[in-house]
């Protein structure tokens, strides 16, 4: 943890520099500390825990950037309540109407929402992406490498099965395209195991309910299931669940991703072996750090990737604390 507060008090002073050697940059800085507040919008795909710790990491950032300028810099968090395109396009055209100084989207669906996002731009006010990296958009994205978090879990789990079994394999939502990432290296990976069966466990939505109940489907239909896999942070607590509910603790070796509370949890008690965690609360303070850099007219990088955390039971103690301190605020 002292780490990541060190990378991103790093990044604040390479910002604070930048704006300081750059004439526009300074000229805006200026103006911000003369009172002008400032404020940037979180969008994500839907209502969910994964994207509450995305948030927290952006307040503390948020935090630490009105202390720096002598300004109230606010995180505003509009989420659509579903996992819908339409609703999340509306929201961002409601985000726009407040004229905000950036808004950071994880989208759905880029193409479905590529026109709303033009007209933003066009009025002036940044937008980038979180958890999501679109090649040809132009649009700046911090997240992680997707495929290399997929391969990172797929190979886990081979090699724990000793290289054979049923395992199943949960896609998120699939239009998104980190989701969809993860699941096409999911089989690519799986496919160089000759003994390993792929079971296809559906799509979570993003949802909990629904991992659970298609997971307890799988479970079900397929009694020998050796192992899971999923994209997202609902289908962990969602095929954790199914995993308790039917017994199969110790029987199916299931790793998964993301360093939610109740996913750790499950570390801690064995139902899940690992997890493979995209760092939400870096990408919601690294979003703020670039959109505010946006704002200054600087420069912003491309790609910026968070890198992958794994957690097992070695480890997940000190995880735990550090998401009950998130939860707390």
């Amino acid at each position: 943890m002292k780490k990541v507060v060190a990378f991103l008090l790093a990044g604040l002073m390479v910002l604070a520099l930048a704006a300081c050697s750059a004439p526009a940059a300074q000229s805006n800085a200026e103006g911000a500390k003369t009172g002008k507040d400032l404020t940037f919008v979180i969008v994500p795909k839907c209502v969910h825990e994964w994207f509450d710790a995305v948030t927290y990491g952006a307040n503390q950032e948020a935090a630490a950037l009105s202390k720096s300028l002598g300004v109230n810099v606010k995180i505003d968090y509009r989420a659509p309540a579903t996992a819908d395109i339409t609703a999340q396009n509306a929201v961002l055209e409601q985000a726009a109407a407040t004229n905000p100084d950036g808004i950071v989207l994880d989208p759905l669906d880029y193409e479905g929402s590529k026109q709303v996002i033009t007209e933003i731009q066009k009025k002036g006010i940044p937008v980038m992406l979180f958890d999501a990296r679109v090649p040809g958009s132009g649009l700046s994205a911090v997240g992680n490498d997707f495929a290399e978090q997929a391969t990172l879990e797929a190979n886990d789990l081979a090699k724990r099965l000793g290289e054979k079994g049923k395992v199943a394999i949960m896609h998120g939502v699939p239009t998104a395209a980190n989701h969809s990432e993860r699941y096409e290296t999911f089989k690519k990976v799986l496919a160089n195991y000759p003994n390993i069966q792929v079971i296809e466990a559906g799509p979570s939505q993003d949802n909990y309910q629904t991992a659970q109940q298609s997971a307890a489907a799988v479970i079900a239909a397929n009694p020998d299931l050796a192992g899971f896999l999923c994209v997202d942070a609902s289908g962990p607590i969602g095929i954790s669940a199914a995993i308790e509910e039917a017994g199969k603790q110790g029987k199916i070796t299931f790793v998964g991703a993301e360093n939610l509370l109740q996913i750790l949890q499950y570390v801690k008690n064995g139902t899940m072996v690992a997890s493979y965690s995209t760092k939400p609360q870096m990408q919601g303070a690294l979003a703020v750090l670039m959109l505010y850099q946006a704002h200054l007219g600087q420069e912003v990088p491309q790609f910026v990737d968070t890198g992958i955390l794994y957690i097992d039971k070695t480890n997940v103690d000190e995880w735990i604390k550090i998401a009950e301190a998130g939860k707390s605020k």
